[in-house]
């Protein structure tokens, strides 16, 4: 086979393009299109608009079928437990369920001749699988869930499970359940020594059931609205408030029982109140005890001598006040501890002091029945006291020890 050879040397003959210099930017060669420099295109309007039209159908194709998506994916996540039943773990509203039950796995089954999202669909039980525990966060951040129903045989649920929960109104307990009950839709354990949850839009089902047609601003509360909305009688029973228990409730104040022995982390945190202008503002104002010579059971309030002894503040024998327990409630003005508390946990005050026009409001002092040397042996977390704005620092406000109670 013969090989080509290399040509060496070889010159590339240069072509030159006589094109004036008036001309450079619109001048055309043979064969070949138009420059466009300064010229509109053609149909470049129409173009336009059928690309913008065109990107606009896709958006909202893409989003149509999100939201289609998100609506029918499943709702109810389980997980099976050793015992055999099994473990509601996380509940994704479709945004329309408002009540569901606790008892047998859920799920949704939609009806697909109807378009609208808001009734196509119904909740299947699979009585083959029993549920006994619901998880912590399991119904987690929820705007839509009105009504929980808890089945008779449930018997774990994790005290954070239904968190931030905004439209909750109750939870109801099925009376042959062994392990919970709820009064009027606030779950207890079944002895009803430990409260556990009132849910967060608790007061909308009390105005329903009271005949009051809406809510009222703070500036227009009367005082029969305050005594059935935002009051809450925790029995006598307990001795226990549950982590989370009242975080973002309306209520205005609370009586707890002298036999009461720990509030846990979170129980009384930021509750409020609608302000009138769509915000909301702190609304525990006042804390109470109450020793009473027979069982207190009603959680609704009446009177204060239906409830025997009344005192201010944390009742006597309380030991254990935990961590952001009692924080950011600007409206709590009163706070005192009996000698009986041994462990006050970090931030348990948090935030419950502030300045207008140059004045400390809220709670501006805390009274302590310890004396001072007593307090030592109290087990106090970090910053457990109020803390407010002093020069560049934050500044806690004053503890009065061996204070006697107002």
């Amino acid at each position: 086979m013969k090989k080509d050879k290399k040509i060496e040397n070889q010159v590339e003959e240069t072509v030159h393009l006589d094109i004036p210099e008036d001309e450079i930017w619109t001048y055309q060669i043979d064969g070949l299109a138009a420059p466009h420099i300064n010229k509109p295109h053609k149909n470049f309007t129409l173009k336009k608009i059928v690309f913008i039209i065109t990107i606009i159908i896709a958006v909202s194709l893409s989003v149509y079928f999100s939201i289609l998506l998100i609506a029918q994916k499943e709702a109810f996540d389980y997980e099976t437990l050793p015992s055999g039943t099994y473990q509601l773990s996380r509940f994704s509203n479709t945004g329309y369920i408002t009540e569901f039950d606790i008892d047998y796995a859920l799920t949704v089954e939609y009806d697909k001749s109807n378009e609208d999202p808001a009734t196509n669909f119904t909740l299947i039980k699979d009585e083959s699988k029993k549920i006994s525990e619901v998880r912590q966060f399991a119904v987690n951040e929820d705007n839509v869930l009105k009504v929980v129903n808890i089945g008779a045989d449930v018997e774990k649920i994790d005290g954070k499970a239904f968190y931030s929960c905004w439209a909750l109104e109750r939870i109801e307990v099925d009376e042959n359940n062994k392990y919970y009950c709820d009064i009027d839709g606030v779950l207890y354990n079944k002895d009803k020594t430990r409260i556990i949850f009132y849910p967060c839009n608790h007061d909308e089902y009390l105005r329903q059931k009271y005949g009051f047609t809406e809510e009222l601003s703070r500036d227009d509360v009367t005082e029969e609205y305050k005594n059935k909305i935002q009051t809450y009688v925790v029995p006598s029973t307990v001795t226990e408030i549950g982590e989370l228990c009242f975080n973002y409730a309306n209520l205005r104040d609370i009586y707890l029982p002298e036999g009461l022995k720990k509030i846990e982390s979170l129980a009384v945190f930021k509750l409020h109140e609608p302000k009138g202008d769509g915000s909301n503002v702190e609304s525990l104002q006042n804390i109470y005890s109450y020793k009473s010579d027979t069982v207190v059971s009603d959680s609704t309030f009446t009177s204060q001598k239906v409830l025997g002894t009344i005192y201010n503040s944390l009742p006597e024998g309380l030991e254990y006040i935990g961590s952001d327990s009692l924080s950011y409630n600007r409206a709590l003005t009163y706070v005192y501890i009996p000698k009986s508390v041994t462990y006050i946990g970090h931030h348990a005050f948090w935030d419950n002091v502030y300045k207008q026009d140059g004045n400390l409001q809220g709670l501006t002092q805390l009274d302590v029945a310890h004396s001072e040397a007593e307090f030592e042996n109290v087990e106090a977390g970090d910053s457990w006291l109020p803390q407010y704005d002093y020069l560049l620092f934050k500044k806690s406000v004053d503890v009065v020890y061996s204070a006697e109670r107002k």
